[in-house]
């Protein structure tokens, strides 16, 4: 790739994904707050996009690049999913968050404020996410015939465009449980700042093991898909507003399709 720097790359995507979570944030200065409904919605569409990377940026890469194995290539692309959700759970089994749809805290008891546990919860989220978009420019740094710039960059673009609600759904609650809106916002995003950390540590990773590229794919989208799962889903499902937030879900996991066929 020339004078291609993958670090450098992942970087700057890492510090887009984050200035949208910001962006996302920020909306808790409009005059107008976003009605419940339209985060909901919101939080569907993010879920979508979070699917469909895991698959077309993620999982499918991954694939492709194990194709030496035979009929064994897809064992470390399953190990590495399974890696991916098992270790996002045993964090959660330590890190104190907060859970808004069940409205219940994990983690080791804790007297911390919910609102912080609430950051902790979507920080915890944007990992995963870092480490896919600096896996996906470490594996063009690499040389990978199965990963392009464009991927990369399909894959940055879709992760921010579903980090605006993640921003939203910090601040807003915040706000309304008595925070000022500067208060909201310097929270909301803070918890989008672990993505360009994390996007760095991705791209290093391949790097220093190119070998376990296809594994370290397939591990960020088992985090992806676990934190799907786990939250954005229940949360947008969570206040009446069910069939929406499906249909946004669809149309994220079409529009990061087509985001990834048409720049990948």
């Amino acid at each position: 790739m020339g004078d291609f720097n993958p670090v450098a790359a992942a970087a700057l995507a890492g510090l887009f994904t984050y200035a949208l979570t910001a962006l996302g944030a920020g909306a808790v200065f409009l005059s107008r707050q976003p009605s419940r409904r339209m985060l909901d919605v919101s939080l569907g569409f993010a879920g979508g996009v979070m699917i469909a990377a895991s698959f077309w940026s993620l999982l499918s890469p991954a694939l492709a690049m194990s194709g030496h194995l035979g009929r064994w290539a897809v064992a470390p692309v399953a190990a590495g999913f399974m890696l991916g959700g098992l270790f996002l759970r045993l964090v959660d089994c330590f890190l104190p968050h907060f859970h808004p749809a069940t409205n219940t805290t994990e983690g080791l008891a804790t007297t911390w404020r919910r609102s912080f546990l609430l950051v902790l919860a979507i920080t915890l989220h944007n990992i995963p996410e870092g480490l896919a978009v600096g896996v996906g420019f470490g594996a063009v740094g690499a040389g990978f015939s199965e990963a392009s710039l464009g991927g990369a960059l399909s894959l940055a673009l879709g992760i921010g465009l579903q980090n605006l609600p993640e921003g939203l759904a910090v601040s807003l609650p915040l706000y309304r449980d008595g925070f000022s809106r500067s208060k909201a916002f310097i929270f909301g995003q803070l918890s989008g700042l672990v993505e360009p950390v994390s996007a760095v540590l991705g791209a290093l990773a391949v790097g220093f093991a190119r070998p376990l590229l296809p594994l370290a794919l397939a591990f960020a989208a088992g985090a992806m898909i676990f934190v799907v799962a786990e939250d954005v889903i229940p949360e947008s499902q969570s206040s009446g507003h069910g069939d929406l937030a499906t249909l946004g879900l669809l149309f994220g996991f079409t529009l990061m399709m087509v985001l990834d066929v048409a720049l990948g």
